[in-house]
């Protein structure tokens, strides 16, 4: 039987602990047997887990043998692994076995070296703080989880359950997998990424800088069809000038920028009125229907159609 060991390092998020020991724990072979055996690991006898303290069953020697070793998030960020654990994940993966982390816990995990050069992912809210702490990794905030083979890693919450249902078809096939979805209420392939999920902050507009004026104008002329070199003559300044001052002020170009804003403005619409597609394409600067739909599937990883029936 296939064992999963599932670390609680101190201050460990509940959602993210009790997922892979659910769906793992009623994951059942075609015959009805169970399909894997769940161990609860930690390093000290009681461990905070924010609402409640917990006992764990087995102590850090629970992770030798083990065929999976699953970290969930913690609460703090930049809390230092302890020394203990840091040793015994990187003894787990000298032996060959697979590690996968949960939402934050890709922290943890990066802090013993094992994803250094890899892509991986976290919550899209702590991506660019995972990128910062972290430069080695190759940080992909868009997508829901992403398998290095030995090493894997999950965004935030549910996503965690799209990992474990992705592990256990690698395991035991996609009917097992199948089965397992279903007992979990989820789908075994979502569409899309964690971009559908991401809420982008207001497009930059930096208080009394020379830009502030232009990025207002933008934001209110997002209906129109406008260039570089409109937005040029807009700002007074040749269009390589404003490139410049875009990159320095905004970290991004005005059509990028012009762009993302006009995203935003068509997830609000999808929202919050019952307008068609083509509609809202057109309201919010699109020149046609597919233009739009394909720049707000490469943007969120869905289509309008599915952004709206998610988030209506």
């Amino acid at each position: 039987m296939h064992t999963v060991a599932v670390l609680a390092l101190d201050q460990v998020i509940p959602f993210d602990l009790s997922t892979p020991i659910e769906v793992f724990s009623r994951t059942r072979l075609p015959d009805g047997r169970p399909g894997y055996q769940v161990r609860v690991c930690a390093e000290r006898d009681e461990v905070d887990a924010g609402a409640f303290t917990l006992r764990a069953p087995w102590g850090l020697e629970g992770l030798q043998g083990a065929d999976t070793i699953i970290v969930p998030g913690v609460a703090d960020l930049t809390a230092p692994l302890p020394p203990a654990v840091h040793d015994a994940l990187r003894s787990a993966a000298a032996d060959g076995t697979r590690i996968a982390s949960i939402c934050v816990g890709t922290f943890p995990l990066a802090d013993t070296g094992l994803l250094d050069g890899l892509r991986v992912t976290t919550h899209w809210r702590a991506a660019g703080l995972l990128a910062a702490a972290h430069p080695d990794l190759d940080v992909d905030p868009d997508v829901l989880y992403v398998d290095n083979g030995q090493l894997l890693t999950s965004a935030g919450a549910a996503a965690g359950m799209d990992l474990c249902l992705h592990m256990i078809r690698r395991d035991y096939g996609s009917a097992v997998a199948a089965d397992a979805a279903r007992l979990s209420v989820m789908p075994l392939e979502r569409e899309g990424g964690q971009a559908q999920f991401i809420v982008y902050d207001h497009a930059p507009t930096p208080q009394g800088s020379e830009l502030e004026t232009l990025l207002t104008w933008l934001q209110e002329n997002l209906a129109r069809d406008l260039t570089l070199a409109d937005i040029a003559e807009r700002a007074g300044t040749s269009t390589r000038t404003l490139i410049r001052r875009f990159r320095d002020q905004t970290g991004t170009t005005p059509l990028q920028w012009l762009h993302r804003a006009r995203i935003r403005q068509a997830q609000h619409l999808l929202e919050t009125t019952e307008h068609t597609v083509e509609r809202i394409g057109s309201q919010v600067g699109f020149g046609s229907p597919t233009t739009f739909r394909d720049r707000f599937k490469r943007t969120t990883g869905v289509s309008p159609q599915t952004y709206r029936r998610t988030f209506s």
